[in-house]
Parts: C-alpha cells; sequence; structure tokens
C-alpha cells in the first residue's frame, strides 16, 4: 500500500510539473487560425502587389506595349541618372522639415508646458493638433492660396513694411521647396507635441520635484527628467513624421505637381508622374521599390537606436 502511494504521488508530481511547462492559454496554433484572416488580406492586398511592383522594376514598360527585361538597369539608371536621384535629394531636405523641426518644437513646447501652467491648454492643442484631422489635398489648396503672389503672405509682409521681401513662393526655385517643407512643419508639430504631452503626463512628478530640489534649472530639468522620459514618443515620432515626409505625393500635387521644372520633386510624385504620365512603368516601380526599401530600413533604424538606448 506503501508503494502504492509513493507511485501515486511521484504521478500527481509528473502531470503538475508538465502541466508547469506548457504555455497558458489556447495552443500556438489556435493562435494563428486567429490571424489568419489578416493575413490573408495582409498578403492579397500588400505583399503580392509589392511582388508586383518589384517584377515590374526589372522589366521596360509603357504600360501599353510588350515589355523588355532590364535587368537591373532601372536601379542603375536611380544611381547614375541626376534626374532619378534629384527627387530623393529633395526628400532628405523635406525630412528636415518634416521630422527634424516638428520633433524638436515639439520637445520645446512640451518642456516649456510641463515646468509653466498655461491657461487654455486643451484649447491650445486642439488648435495645433487640427492640421492632422485636415485632409491633406484640403491644406494643399489652402496653402497654395497662402503663398499665391497676391496672397495674404505677401499682402501681410506688405502691411508690415516688408513687402521687398513678397514673391511667388511656390514658383521660385529657391524658395519652392522651402514653402512646401515649412507646410509640412505647421502640418506634423500638433502630432508631435500632443504625442510629447501625452507621454510627460505619465513621467512621476517626484522626479521634477527631486531634480528642483537638487537645483536644476528649467534647461538641466528638461535633459536630465523629460528627455529620458519620451524617448518612446520621440521614437514614434520621428517614425510617422518621416513616413510622412518621405511618401508626400498629394500636398506636392496640390501645389507645386513638382514645378517649378523639377525643383520640388520627390520620390512619390514621381513615381506617379513616370507610370501615369510619360509610361516609364519600370523606372516608376523601381524608384517606388526604393522608397520602400528606405523607408523600411530608416524605421529599423530608429526602433533600435530606441531599444538600445532602453535595455
Amino acid at each position: 500500500m506503501q508503494g502504492a502511494a509513493h507511485r501515486r504521488r511521484d504521478l500527481l508530481r509528473g502531470l503538475s510539473a508538465c502541466y508547469r511547462r506548457q504555455a497558458p492559454g489556447e495552443p500556438r496554433t489556435v493562435g494563428y487560425l486567429y490571424i489568419l484572416p489578416a493575413l490573408i488580406v495582409f498578403g492579397a492586398f500588400l505583399l503580392w502587389p509589392l511582388l508586383q511592383t518589384f517584377w515590374l522594376s526589372l522589366l521596360r514598360w509603357d504600360g501599353l506595349t510588350r515589355a523588355t527585361w532590364a535587368g537591373w538597369g532601372n536601379y542603375r539608371d536611380l544611381l547614375t541618372d541626376p534626374a532619378l536621384r534629384a527627387p530623393f535629394a529633395h526628400a532628405a531636405v523635406l525630412l528636415l522639415f518634416y521630422a527634424a523641426l516638428p520633433v524638436s518644437l515639439g520637445l520645446l513646447l512640451t518642456g516649456a508646458l510641463t515646468r509653466f501652467r498655461i491657461r487654455g491648454m486643451t484649447f491650445f492643442r486642439t488648435v495645433l493638433f487640427l492640421p492632422q484631422v485636415l485632409a491633406m489635398v484640403v491644406v494643399g489648396v489652402a496653402w497654395r492660396a497662402i503663398l499665391a503672389p497676391d496672397g495674404l503672405l505677401n499682402d501681410m509682409l506688405g502691411v508690415i513694411g516688408l513687402g521687398g521681401l513678397a514673391r511667388s513662393w511656390l514658383g521660385d526655385d529657391t524658395w519652392a521647396l522651402t514653402a512646401v517643407g515649412a507646410v509640412g512643419t505647421w502640418v506634423e508639430t500638433g502630432l508631435c507635441l500632443v504625442l510629447f504631452l501625452a507621454g510627460a503626463q505619465r513621467i512621476p512628478r517626484e522626479l521634477y520635484e527631486a531634480a528642483r530640489i537638487d537645483g536644476a534649472g528649467a534647461v538641466r530639468e528638461f535633459v536630465t527628467v523629460t528627455l529620458p522620459g519620451l524617448r518612446a514618443e520621440i521614437a514614434v515620432a520621428l517614425t510617422l513624421t518621416m513616413v510622412a515626409g518621405l511618401r508626400n505625393f498629394d500636398l506636392i500635387y496640390m501645389t507645386t505637381s513638382g514645378g517649378p521644372g523639377n525643383a520640388t520633386s520627390v520620390p512619390a510624385f514621381e513615381v506617379y508622374r513616370r507610370a501615369f504620365e510619360t509610361g516609364e512603368v519600370g523606372s516608376a516601380s523601381a524608384m517606388g521599390i526604393t522608397l520602400t526599401v528606405v523607408i523600411f530600413s530608416l524605421t529599423i533604424a530608429v526602433t533600435r537606436l530606441v531599444e538600445g538606448r532602453t535595455r
């Protein structure tokens, strides 16, 4: 009897150990079944078109006649043809306006708002976030009117005695890209500010009190408390704003259409122009694939950088 009791006890211990080794919840295969519909939609509407685009990038095709094999020729053209490199250079400039400036302004405003109490904070945040609610086509139409030669900006410059600075902002080779970038800064700053203010609310107030007891001023408090606490939000803001800057199409289309000349042409607009206007589908596909790789690489780089800092 005693031996049977020992065997029964050992059996119960073995079953208990097996139960503890199993993962809690549903089996893993059931989890895959849950996400299968989403994977099917993802593959049908994203991965398959992406593979088709890559195949087209290896061809020379005008969209109508018989295609010919180009191999990696379309990608070599991206490196050697100045007309194809210029849109990527313009996109790099726009990253300063779409990502660097909005993130910097958002952090500056967040640092000020976390240290000083300002009345009407909700209204202030709503006004700054408003451009994110508007369709970019509406933003483009509005700013095209503001930046026109007889638009509001030139009228205001004349009123304050700076009429000599008035110009056709979107028709000037020197200022067109900067003008479009300034619109991007106006659009993205509100998004960054809302993200940073939301992140600042979860930073323990005790950290600010401790910094002030140690005699930290506004700048030191921002660098030692606010900035480290917003690392995750900064990564999200950089990712969203960089993607917005690189895939910029509707704003360019509504304001300058890539002009004057090609002064404001960007990769997304150039893909459209070559595919549907000049009949260079292979070149447009190669540019689209390259743009996808650039966006994917920058997103991974930002994510890895933040993860490395938080470990």
